[in-house]
């Protein structure tokens, strides 16, 4: 039987007070050139990628229970993604962000995440058997024990993770089994600075793949029954706006990886995503569709993937 969505998601839910300036973040000042309050969060500007590619995606994680106040949720709603699946409670809000972006499309976050996070644990397990992806990002600490249902239910688990929380991170990042992660965290977080040595590191017998994405550098894949480390390089693009580009690199990821297709091909389409959404100012203006990612995948300057390291195999491949 299909499943009713491609990806469900708890995570962060933001509205964003961005600020556009005319010099570079390490200029110490620069004049505002343009204002704009738009509405982000990892998980949920991902769960809104999924939709704007053509998949269905569901937003489980808090929301608040009036209407009105209800902001976050019916923006979601607004941007197709379902939410009739949510928690409900009456603290629940967005987190709050003021973003300042330079003329290279650089950005600094400023956040306050004084607010409720994760999702119910009460959560049956007939809504996580709803899809057979579920995204997460650092906030899912605080339900590690949903996340946990969800492997045992057989989702896969792609986890987008940028600072850690101390142990309750180190148990998410061992339940996750598709890793996607900035390779500036997975520096920090393995001790290592090679990323053969950081793949390795992150690597279990339980994981599917580890992805560290790097920015304009690209990103670097081990997927599980390849003996080969990967590269992928990322698009010579002019980037507007960086906001959202991680997001929308994890949303395409998991809509590709709900379709069937391997990590490896999985991040080739999330590249071709993510470079495409930087073009426009904003976090979620710039998401593409799947027939624009398609023509970008399949142009003559589209990246290629190389092989960077090779393994020795072992069982745990």
């Amino acid at each position: 039987m299909p499943h009713p969505f491609h990806v469900l998601g708890f995570g962060a839910l933001a509205i964003d007070d961005i600020i556009y300036v005319d010099g570079e973040l390490t200029a110490g000042k620069g004049k505002v050139t343009k204002r704009a309050t738009e509405h982000g969060g990892n998980v949920a500007t991902a769960l809104v990628a999924v939709a704007r590619l053509g998949g269905r995606a569901a937003f489980i994680g808090w929301l608040n229970d009036q209407p009105s106040t209800d902001v976050g949720g019916k923006e979601l709603e607004r941007d197709g993604v379902d939410i009739s699946l949510a928690p409900r409670h009456p603290s629940a809000q967005p987190i709050r962000s003021v973003i300042t972006v330079g003329p290279d499309g650089d950005r600094f976050i400023a956040y306050d995440d004084d607010v409720l996070h994760g999702t119910s644990e009460a959560l049956p397990d007939d809504v996580l058997t709803q899809a057979p992806v579920l995204l997460i990002d650092g906030y899912s600490v605080h339900s590690q024990s949903v996340v946990a249902r969800a492997r045992s239910l057989g989702l896969s688990v792609v986890a987008d993770i940028e600072w850690t929380a101390g142990p309750a991170t180190d148990r998410i990042v061992a339940l996750a089994d598709h890793l996607v992660l900035p390779i500036s965290f997975a520096k920090s977080h393995t001790g290592e600075s090679n990323p053969a040595a950081i793949l390795e590191k992150l690597w279990s017998a339980e994981r599917s793949a580890v992805v560290l994405t790097d920015g304009d550098c690209g990103s670097y894949v081990r997927q599980k029954n390849d003996a080969n480390l990967w590269h992928v390089p990322t698009y010579a693009v002019q980037a507007v706006d960086t906001t959202g580009a991680g997001d929308c690199f994890h949303g395409a990821y998991a809509f590709s990886l709900a379709e069937g297709k391997v990590p490896l091909d999985c991040v080739v389409y999330a590249t071709a995503a993510a470079a495409i959404s930087v073009t426009a100012h904003g976090g979620r203006r710039g998401l593409p569709d799947s027939r624009t990612c398609q023509a970008w995948m399949t142009g003559e300057n589209a990246p290629v993937p190389r092989v960077f390291d090779v393994r020795v195999p072992s069982a745990s491949a």
